[in-house]
């Protein structure tokens, strides 16, 4: 029998308990608590039975810093847009001959550089800090940029659109990896959201700009800004306490969590449980926590998950949306529908923000696949119907109602959270590879779908491919319901312990 105290994580409450060294301690519903030995003195004990309420705004203020970066890399995706149909406005403005199959590749090229950055990232990330590493990246964001702007030829805007897409796939692993870092359970969900929020705002901008200005290389020019502007905010930033930690600093660590949640919230509990859930994993190799069932489980999940979202066809409506809807009529100017279909992913995106962490992640996930499988099968028969019937005719602005509502569940559900729950469902040793790996095959997903998406028109047609598509959030949907758990409220050492079963 030994006396101790521990720490219930899950309820925030301390209490001192003689037990058995091999009897669990059971909460009052008769579960097994998440308990975590806490070797602190009597002093800290008593402050800690006095917690107060962490100051939430400096974890909001940091993850809006830190997402400024993807807001840069929604630029980059959103650019491709106001080119015209098959670059049209690019090769007028630039004075440079574009064919279509050179425009496809300018097209991609960036998700071909996002892929070639998320595994060099993530050691980067370990290596220097999650905040150097973002910082860097404007450097690569610049000369991309720069490329573009100054382009007289075809092979200059394949360099500037891969290196602008290096560090747009850098921001991909490391902003949801510092907010997930930063967080409080509580609000780690709404932190994570914000990554596609700021993505869906960049691109929205990229689309208002293209329309307003009609001059490509002044939106080069813009986009160019964004990074700078990235970078002089996020400067003021603190790193994560995890970093910190990890790189045995426990100083720093503790005056990183004093920032993010104020000077009156005693965070020793919260440093404790980081410091724990590091120690747990730190004595094996990372190939030996690889093969452990919860990492097994973790690459499955975020490997479906990536999948399944870029299968949905979602590059390729971003992308080429102003050809799309120029494809469906002229009922609506295609500049004028593609500020739309950006507006509504940023309001959708935004109310998702407010309910991820009250709806939680699995729910949202099959409610947003579900209908982006019904919305692109009716996408197929709408444009089935174009070409074989009269039935649209008179309706061609028809296609902006199923493909607003695709966008809307989109930046609800599948478009953030597969971001959010990479940091959340692998364990801290791997967790800068294992999510880096699943985001070189998300993006590579996204090269192939936007690469080859006017070939498979040309295979297909326009119905055919979204039928593909439709097929695609099917098998997804039954992918969630099945193998996807849910992470909410959920501290990251349980999401751990529930994986390993």
């Amino acid at each position: 029998m030994t006396t101790e105290f521990v720490w219930d994580a899950d309820n925030n409450t301390a209490a001192m308990s003689t037990t058995d060294e091999r009897t669990p301690l059971l909460s009052a519903s008769g579960q097994i608590m998440s308990i975590e030995k806490i070797g602190i003195s009597q002093q800290t004990l008593v402050s800690t039975d006095g917690l107060g309420q962490a100051k939430r705004l400096p974890q909001y203020l940091a993850g809006i810093a830190a997402t400024l970066g993807a807001l840069a890399a929604g630029m980059v995706l959103g650019w491709t847009s106001p080119a015209g149909e098959n670059g049209v406005n690019l090769a007028k403005n630039y004075d440079i001959k574009i064919s279509t199959i050179e425009f496809s590749w300018i097209g991609s090229l960036a998700t071909l550089g996002a892929g070639a950055m998320c595994i060099p990232i993530g050691i980067i990330a370990d290596l220097i800090g999650r905040k150097t590493a973002m910082l860097i990246m404007v450097v690569p964001f610049t000369i991309g940029w720069l490329l573009i702007i100054f382009s007289n030829s075809v092979l200059m805007f394949y360099f500037g659109r891969f290196i602008t897409g290096l560090s747009g796939g850098a921001f991909c692993v490391a902003a949801p990896l510092y907010t997930a870092e930063i967080a409080e359970s509580e609000i780690r969900g709404t932190l994570g959201s914000y990554f596609q929020l700021m993505l869906t705002v960049g691109i929205l901008a990229s689309y208002v700009f293209g329309a307003i200005i009609d001059n490509m290389r002044t939106l080069s020019i813009i986009c160019a800004v964004m990074p700078l502007i990235f970078f002089g905010i996020f400067f003021f930033m603190p790193e994560t306490p995890v970093y910190y930690l990890k790189k045995g600093n426990e100083e720093a660590a503790r005056k990183s969590l004093i920032k993010f949640r104020g000077d009156e919230y005693n965070i020793e509990a919260e440093l404790q449980a980081h410091r724990e859930a590091l120690e747990e994993t730190s004595g094996g190799s990372f190939f030996d926590s690889i093969k452990s069932r919860a990492a097994k489980k973790g690459f499955i999940i975020a490997y479906g998950l990536m999948l399944f979202q870029q299968m949905s066809g979602v590059n390729s409506i971003i992308f080429y949306s102003s050809d799309i809807f120029s494809e469906a009529g002229d009922a609506i100017s295609p500049n004028i529908a593609t500020i739309i279909v950006g507006t509504v992913q940023v309001v959708s995106v935004f109310f998702g923000t407010l309910v991820v962490d009250k709806l939680g992640r699995r729910l949202l996930l099959l409610i947003s696949i579900t209908v982006m499988f019904l919305m692109t099968l009716l996408l197929g028969v709408y444009f089935y119907c174009l070409d074989h019937t009269t039935a649209f005719n008179n309706i061609t602005w028809f296609a902006l109602i199923p493909l607003c509502t695709f966008l809307i569940v989109f930046s609800v559900g599948f478009g953030p959270i597969p971001w959010m729950m990479m940091p959340e469902i692998f364990a801290p040793e791997v967790k800068g590879i294992a999510g880096s790996s699943a985001c070189l095959f998300n993006w590579l997903m996204a090269f192939i779908v936007t690469k080859f998406y006017s070939d498979m028109k040309e295979a297909v047609q326009s119905y055919g491919t979204f039928w593909i598509f439709s097929l695609f959030s099917a098998v997804g949907t039954l992918f969630v319901y099945f193998l996807v758990p849910e992470t909410k409220g959920k501290t990251l050492d349980q999401i751990q312990r529930e994986l390993n079963g």
